[in-house]
């Protein structure tokens, strides 16, 4: 009852209210002197401009639409001024942008004589962004060439806007035509996970690819280096493997369209130098490790670390007597430079020769990361090689080079690398849980 007295009470007053209204608008309309009680400012100062038949609350009425008319086209002028002050000040913020250097990293100042033009295909990636870094700093012209498969951009993007720095979006396996007077041609997924992702485009980048790489060295006459891989000695039967171990390599295994890619692309390489007079080095990488890895390339340093750093179990597949021989990035990139500037065009291991089992290394990531992580074994990957050492003769020989960086060492720098990655994700999926709720309500 209370509920209903109270609508009644509510619908009372409105109906008073609207007898009120009606009162005052017959009042308005209908008195001999033309005027109400109601007083409103500037209602005389207007009178005139009305017809005589209209009512002086009428007029009140039109006066305060144009009054609020009035206002509302000075707020939109108002506006259209802030909108265009700002567009200036945008515009002189790009300026002092564009006119404040950046600061990059010190180069040396090489002549024109000594500079040389140099191009990477796949120089966003792991080890051609740490290859960047050296040409760079050494004082040459480097080009990168890349179609950001596996590559990102922000491992180069301390040199973008340098004047000896030029970032190229390109697949390889279309021809480039450009002035160059040395090729790194690094360009191809190396992981398991992503070479099997697309197998075809594998084999077209490692045979395709090569050969847009060695048709532009050979028109422009620029050395060539081909960063080959360990894989081509597939699941070795010599221990350890030197350069003139032909390899023991399952053609139509999960692998082969990598393993198989690299062996054709030295096979190219060493028909172009034969017949077309190309200056080629062909570096076997082996397995290397360090800052800029693909956090999901699926392979057994940055799967370990990660699974370490989350908490996870670390998955080891097989028995985990495996071997592997572990290098740092920087000796790579030491290795790789020595190389191109030798006369040695034979094929040239480029490796730690200092072994390890699968096993043992997950012992030494555990360790190194702490926390509660379990090591467990799973099941054996397919054609999974259960040997791998490099037979580094030639490097020492040749190039007198050996790796330099303790695993140690290099495993700290790394597990910070991936540290800081994980960290950084992990701020990107708070900010964007801020302006995209995944809740259900």
């Amino acid at each position: 009852m209370t509920a209903t007295k109270k609508r009644l009470k509510i619908v009372a007053a409105i109906s008073l209210l609207l007898l009120l209204l009606v009162y005052l608008y017959r009042m308005a309309s209908f008195c001999p002197s033309g005027k109400v009680a109601v007083s409103v400012p500037g209602v005389e100062e207007v009178q005139a401009k009305w017809p005589p038949t209209e009512s002086p609350l009428q007029r009140s009425l039109q006066m305060a639409y144009e009054e609020q008319s009035s206002l509302i086209r000075e707020q939109k002028a108002e506006l259209q001024r802030t909108r265009e002050n700002l567009a200036r000040l945008e515009e002189q913020v790009r300026s002092l942008q564009t006119s404040t250097p950046r600061k990059y990293p010190k180069v040396k100042y090489l002549n024109y004589k000594n500079r040389k033009r140099i191009l990477i295909t796949g120089g966003a990636g792991f080890v051609g962004s740490h290859l960047v870094d050296d040409l760079m700093v050494q004082g040459h012209e480097v080009i990168v060439v890349d179609n950001f498969f596996t590559g990102r951009k922000r491992n180069v993007e301390h040199w973008l806007g340098h004047e000896n720095f030029e970032l190229i979006h390109h697949d390889i396996v279309n021809p480039l035509f450009i002035e160059i007077d040395e090729i790194y041609h690094l360009a191809s997924p190396a992981s398991p996970p992503h070479y099997m992702y697309n197998p075809v485009k594998t084999i077209k980048t490692n045979t395709m690819g090569t050969i847009n790489v060695l048709g532009l060295a050979k028109r422009v006459m620029a050395k060539v280096l081909i960063a080959s891989t360990s894989e081509v000695y597939g699941d070795p039967t010599v221990h350890p493997q030197p350069e003139t171990y032909w390899g023991h390599v399952n053609p139509i295994g999960p692998r082969a369209c990598y393993d198989e890619g690299k062996r054709v692309s030295e096979t190219l390489s060493y028909a172009y130098a034969k017949q077309e007079k190309v200056q080629v080095r062909v570096a076997r990488i082996f397995n290397t490790y360090g800052p800029r890895m693909h956090m999901n390339d699926g392979r057994v340093v940055s799967n370990f670390i990660l699974q370490a750093l989350r908490n996870e179990t670390i998955t080891v597949y097989g028995n985990g007597k495996q071997t592997r021989s572990f290098q740092y990035v920087s000796d790579l990139v030491d290795g790789m430079i020595a190389l191109m500037a030798s006369n040695y065009t034979q094929p040239v291991n480029l490796g730690n020769p200092v072994e390890q089992t699968i096993g043992e290394f997950a012992e030494i990531i555990k360790k190194l990361v702490g926390g509660p992580s379990v090591i467990k074994q799973s099941k054996a990957m397919e054609d999974d090689p259960q040997r791998r050492k490099p037979d580094i003769t030639r490097a020492r020989q040749l190039l007198h080079w050996e790796p330099k960086v303790p695993l140690e060492t290099g495993l700290q720098r790394t597990i910070s690398y991936f540290r800081n990655e994980l960290a950084r994700s992990d701020r990107f999926q708070e900010s964007s849980n801020k302006y995209f709720d995944t809740h259900t309500p």
